[in-house]
């Protein structure tokens, strides 16, 4: 009898739990069982594996073989064993040293002529290696850059089992014959879903991007976006079609400030899970921005499928841009499933394969047209649409639903004179993203020892007893609740609102007049110098 173990990761939704594998050899007719709750592409390694081990030269074992997954409880899918599979097998075999892979984690894909080909989610993979105490993972060469984004962990990067072979045997490393320049590599298929794309989420740099110059007009919208990334604020943006909505929304993520180390590391985790991480880029550094179409189910927003959930829109848009386009096209049941991950930052999302908690902290933005045909209110518009349509129209969206955005704002046509530049240039990504980084500063600066980094994660109570606001400031607000257009959520939300307001003044508290302009980007009605602040930008 001979045994020999390694591991390697199994991944559940986008964290991963390391697995032992373990190889026993025994007397008897040859054969491979494979045990430990497989899933159809894993129970196949058998064939790849044995296929790969007899093409890089080394003996398969004619004996019976058992090869156990432990913790055998939980599910274990794709293809990412096989490396740790076949080495588990030499080092029962004694072809290896098993001491050798003892502590190893390994993760890939083998082909049958022995080469080591990439498997998605490598770096939740190394992350989850690293917080249980290992210290040397083994990957594809290609996915090595991946895996070195996580720091305390050695990563060696090969092209084969042979190579791998001779690390662990102190032979001589034989050179694999690389791709030739400007031909397809075909081992880079396994990093991407089909259908999915390359880039798919991923906004370009502010650089690269559109510029919020380019949109003519629209004071009091852009002032609402700028108080979106600033704040971390939910946005609606109502009104007619070619009003400027989707240009809006597509100029969100280049205010945003750039991802933290942290955050990067969750986006890319999420990305390499999802396989649209592209070829060649291991980090995400940009907020990523998501737009599914409204013909979207409720598992492709927030994460499904069979099996094991993987992710939806919400957490490909995690710390980035969730917009959604036509708003009420979509089902009111996959609006509705919004709500948990708006409120939580995460979704909880439970199916016959086991549940799963997915990241999905994103900023939404929700753009509708007033009425089906769009022209519903415009003078001379047109509008043939009967009052009953108009109402179901816009009745498609939920009020609790609504409730969770801080900021509403009516995009109304744009004139001529803003259309042809006589109002002047607007400002450029690069001067409000400079702004919205000052303000983000402050608020981190007075949140400093709080689980809180932006003012709409504040809980509403925080808020009102550790930074009460100047009194009187509030009255406003105070009246709309007591006449019931507001709600003890959206009072709250208004004041979050109003301290972002403050931090891009560069005050230390909010005033009336920023209550004010909080009450108008949720309710749509002006108060008093609150139209003229939104245009000042002051």
């Amino acid at each position: 009898m001979a045994f020999a173990r390694t591991c390697s990761v199994a991944l559940v939704g986008v964290e991963g739990v390391v697995v032992e594998v373990q190889a026993d050899l025994e007397r008897g007719v040859a054969a491979f069982a494979l045990v430990g709750l497989p899933d159809k592409s894993l129970v196949e390694s058998r064939d790849r594996v044995r296929a790969a081990v007899v093409n890089s030269g080394a003996e398969w074992p004619q004996m019976k073989l058992t090869v156990g997954l432990s913790p055998a409880s939980v599910p274990k899918g794709g293809s990412g064993f096989d490396l740790a599979v076949a080495c588990a097998v030499l080092g029962a075999a004694e072809r290896i040293d098993p001491a050798a892979i003892a502590d190893l984690v390994l993760i890939g894909e083998l082909g049958l002529d022995g080469r080591v080909r990439p498997v998605r989610g490598v770096l939740p993979a190394v992350l989850a290696a690293a917080e249980a105490g290992y210290r040397q993972v083994v990957v594809p060469e290609q996915t090595a850059g991946e895996a070195a984004l996580v720091p305390g962990v050695s990563v060696l990067g090969v092209r084969s089992l042979r190579q791998l072979i001779a690390v662990l045997t102190d032979a001589p490393v034989p050179e694999e014959e690389p791709v030739p320049e400007g031909s397809p590599d075909p081992m880079l298929a396994g990093l991407l879903v089909p259908g999915a794309g390359v880039g798919t989420g991923l906004a370009a740099t502010p650089a690269e991007g559109p510029d919020l110059a380019d949109v003519a007009g629209q004071h009091l919208a852009r002032r609402a976006l700028e108080v979106a990334a600033a704040g971390g604020h939910h946005l609606m943006l109502h009104g007619p079609p070619g009003a400027g909505k989707t240009m809006l929304a597509e100029r969100l993520p280049g205010v945003l400030p750039p991802l933290t180390r942290q955050e990067a590391l969750e986006v890319t985790a999420v990305h390499s899970v999802a396989g649209i991480l592209p070829p060649g880029q291991p980090l995400v550094r940009t907020p990523p921005y998501c737009a599914p179409h409204h013909s979207a189910t409720m598992p492709a927003l927030v994460g499904g499928g069979n099996g094991l959930p993987r992710p939806g829109a919400v957490s490909l848009a995690h710390r980035g841009v969730l917009f959604l386009d036509e708003t009420p096209e979509f089902t009111g049941k996959a609006l509705d499933a919004l709500r948990q991950p708006l409120e939580a930052g995460h979704g909880v999302v439970a199916r016959s394969g086991g549940v799963v908690r997915l990241p999905a902290r994103f900023l939404l933005v929700l753009a509708a047209n007033p009425c089906p045909c769009g022209r519903h209110a415009l003078h001379g518009g047109g509008c043939e649409c009967p009052p009953a349509v108009v109402r179901r129209y816009q009745a498609r969206l939920s009020g609790p639903l609504l409730d969770r955005v801080d900021l509403r704002v009516r995009v109304e046509p744009v004139s001529r004179g803003d259309l042809l530049g006589q109002g002047g240039r607007g400002e450029s990504t690069a001067t409000v993203a400079a702004r919205v980084r000052a303000a983000r500063a402050r608020a981190a600066a007075r949140l400093c020892g709080t689980p809180w980094t932006v003012n709409s994660e504040v809980p509403g109570h925080e808020l009102r007893t550790r930074w009460p606001v100047a009194p009187g400031a509030l009255g406003a607000a105070e009246r709309d609740m007591e006449r019931g257009l507001l709600t003890a959520r959206g009072l709250d939300r208004v004041l979050r609102v109003a301290w972002t307001l403050a931090d891009l003044s560069g005050r230390d508290s909010p005033r009336a007049d920023d209550v004010g302009l909080a009450l108008e980007l949720r309710t749509g009605v002006a108060r008093g110098a609150s139209l003229a602040q939104a245009r000042g930008g002051a």
